[in-house]
């Protein structure tokens, strides 16, 4: 299992200006490789290196071993066939892919860096949950992003844990996921994402107004607060996703989820029903996908199992008797049945669907 560890570095004035200079050469090169790739059509890592190397070093006066990573990040980038279309472009702050030879962590609290004018050792701040993961890893890989956020420089390091087996479990816990509820359980638990929400909402507006002015000082403050509203919704999303993990693994049961891929396709204009444009925004700026994530990982670490199962009238079906109305759907918070007269919260039932249809595609585990 990997881990991705953000170390915060602190770097004296001259250092930071030695990084940065670094980073936007080293960014500059990838720009030149990739115009070499595009206009040679030639975009693997091998037949790249071949084809540009000298020239990188001898236009940018890199290190042998800084030019390989610089063409290794543009290889990457063209990796997919379907966006080889258009030449790829690199911003001068974008992250240095270092590896070992580069970069070495001398210890907890220091750090070894390849740059412009040499290696320079910079102090590094881990975290008593990093030193446990760090400790704990089967291995630290050798490459490592130096990344460059809000002024201040990370080291994104990718740590590799031992797999937990995954427990025998004895039931299925259900989730749905929406707007005005972020989560609901089978159980028939609540996590509210109305604090976020309100706040994606005022952000809203305030962007609208930021953008109708275009200065740069409004640019400044959309990119501020576009970056707090991304912070929140984080912290919000790994307290979600650390309780239900809790809550499955304290009741020996498996995390059911609706598989919602392509949700923000449906919600656009022109699918199968237009979605008005509150909702369609509410879709677009919520972070189902990274909710799924943090549930998937946290699971993973905990041995939880977590299956996928068809979203397709979870809504809609009764979770007592099973029929299927569209009908029974009364509004966003409330189902009754057409069929039996079942009534129950819309959300709830829904997410008992969920865990019910976990219950279906997992036969051998489940309880009779």
């Amino acid at each position: 299992m990997l881990y991705t560890i953000k170390i915060l570095l602190y770097p004296s004035s001259e250092q930071s200006l030695q990084l940065l200079k670094t980073m936007e050469r080293f960014n500059a090169s990838c720009n030149f490789i990739s115009k070499i790739a595009f206009d040679n059509k030639t975009f693997g890592k091998i037949k790249l290196q071949q084809l540009c190397y000298y020239k990188v070093r001898e236009e940018f006066k890199l290190s042998a071993q800084m030019v390989v990573r610089a063409i290794g990040k543009v290889a990457e980038s063209y990796s997919d066939k379907n966006k080889r279309d258009s030449q790829h472009t690199f911003k001068p702050h974008g992250a240095i892919v270092y590896d070992d030879r580069i970069l070495t962590v001398k210890s907890i609290d220091t750090v070894s860096i390849l740059t412009l004018d040499g290696r320079i050792f910079v102090p590094i701040s881990v975290c008593e949950y990093h030193s446990s993961i760090i400790n704990n890893a089967l291995r630290v890989r050798g490459q490592a992003d130096l990344g460059y956020i809000d002024g201040k420089f990370y080291l994104f390091l990718v740590a590799e844990l031992p797999d937990k087996p995954e427990n025998t479990h004895e039931g299925f816990l259900g989730v749905d996921l929406g707007i005005a509820k972020i989560a609901t359980t089978s159980d028939g638990k609540y996590y509210s994402g109305a604090k976020v929400k309100n706040l994606r909402r005022r952000n809203f507006k305030l962007r609208q107004k930021l953008q109708a002015k275009g200065t740069k000082s409004a640019k400044r403050l959309l990119k501020r607060r576009r970056r707090k509203e991304s912070r929140f919704a984080t912290d919000v999303n790994h307290c979600i996703s650390k309780r239900l993990v809790q809550v499955a693994k304290g009741t020996h049961r498996a995390i059911v989820l609706e598989d919602l891929k392509g949700i923000r396709e449906r919600a656009k204009k022109g699918t199968r029903k237009t979605v008005n444009k509150t909702m369609r925004q509410a879709l677009s700026s919520w972070s189902f996908y990274q909710l799924r994530q943090f549930i998937e990982y946290k699971a993973k670490a905990a041995g939880v199992a977590v299956i996928y199962v068809d979203p397709r009238n979870t809504s809609r079906t009764c979770s007592k008797c099973g029929h299927v109305d569209k009908k029974s759907r009364k509004d966003q918070e409330h189902f009754v049945c057409t069929a039996c007269g079942h009534t129950l919260n819309a959300d709830i039932n829904a997410a008992i669907n969920i865990a019910n249809r976990g219950a279906e595609v997992s036969q051998p585990y489940a309880v009779a």
